[in-house]
């Protein structure tokens, strides 16, 4: 989940507010995005059962106050998080995400079917398979070999070793869904750069 290219916390200013408030009335003039709207919103389509699930997950870890649907603050939550959360943040939102059954604990299977769905979704080969990607998070951060991640566990053991920290990042990375965005935006986002200069 790395930063937008060109983003900046400034750039987030009342013109680009409005632009983002825009694009998501009219995408969903309830004001309220339903799962279904999420995925249309985010190009997300032909998914497979597994990337599915996975987007539903995700879904569900913006759906703050799980509500079933994802009004404007939880989405301007959401992509706050995605160009600007700090790594605590985001190694808690990673640990929910992954924390499918919520348990309060991540298990081999559960971590193994969101790096599956995730290798789907981006469609981009992977330097690891999401099978050596999971072997990996648990050979070095399962400190007492219970088969089982705790929230503690992980956040300790990913900022303690920095080629998982750099692998789960770049596995993650969701900037291609906010680039969609953008693209969408496309000459609006120009307008407003000409205008704040």
């Amino acid at each position: 989940m790395g930063n937008s290219p060109g983003m900046s916390v400034k750039e987030l200013s009342a013109c680009h507010s409005h632009k983002w408030y825009r694009k998501f009335m009219t995408e969903c003039p309830s004001g309220q995005l339903t799962f279904y709207e999420f995925k249309k919103f985010f190009g997300l389509k032909n998914l497979s059962e597994t990337s599915n699930e996975y987007v539903k997950t995700m879904f569900k870890t913006f759906d703050i106050n799980d509500d079933g649907c994802i009004d404007f603050m939880e989405y301007v939550a959401a992509l706050s998080l995605v160009l600007k959360g700090g790594v605590q943040q985001k190694l808690r939102w990673y640990f929910k995400l992954f924390d499918v059954d919520g348990s309060g604990c991540i298990d081999r299977e559960e971590l193994l079917l969101i790096f599956k769905a995730i290798e789907a979704i981006n469609g981009v080969d992977q330097e690891f398979s999401a099978e050596e990607l999971t072997d990996m998070v648990f050979n070095k951060i399962d400190v007492n070999g219970d088969g089982e991640l705790s929230l503690d566990e992980f956040i300790e053991g990913i900022q303690a070793d920095e080629v998982l920290s750099v692998m789960l990042t770049q596995s993650l990375d969701l900037t291609h869904i906010v680039s969609n965005i953008y693209t969408d935006m496309g000459s609006e986002q120009s307008g407003c750069q000409t205008r704040g200069r």
